[in-house]
């Protein structure tokens, strides 16, 4: 099973499991963060398409931490002129661990399962 979902502006493709690094989120480390924005949700042959999200679906995850990504070299230039700049520029991240898919299928199942 897996879920493309919505999260920072860009979508990423999750499953349980996964550890999937975000732009900088405001949750701190060890707690629980859900993403309700999911576009495409596929149980093996079924496969629910959004528009614009999936109802009923949620993505959870636990924050494992908080970092700074590679730095890259940002260089400015003026030919003939003398003009040189060099910036370095580190990109903040979360690191999250998904660890949860759950559905509106999944939620009536076990639902029924309780009941009987």
């Amino acid at each position: 099973m897996y879920a493309i979902i919505e999260a920072c502006g860009k979508q990423y493709k999750v499953s349980e499991g996964d550890v999937v690094f975000f732009e900088k989120l405001d949750t701190a480390e060890g707690k629980k963060i859900t993403f309700s924005n999911v576009v495409l949700v596929s149980n093996g042959d079924e496969i629910q398409v959004g528009s614009p999200y999936v109802k009923g679906v949620k993505v959870e995850g636990k924050v494992i931490s908080h970092g700074k990504g590679k730095k890259i070299l940002v260089f400015k230039y003026k030919a003939k002129k003398n003009y040189r700049r060099t910036r370095g520029h580190r990109q903040p991240y979360t690191k999250v661990e998904i660890t949860s898919i759950k559905t509106a299928t999944a939620k009536k199942e076990a639902a029924e399962a309780k009941a009987e």
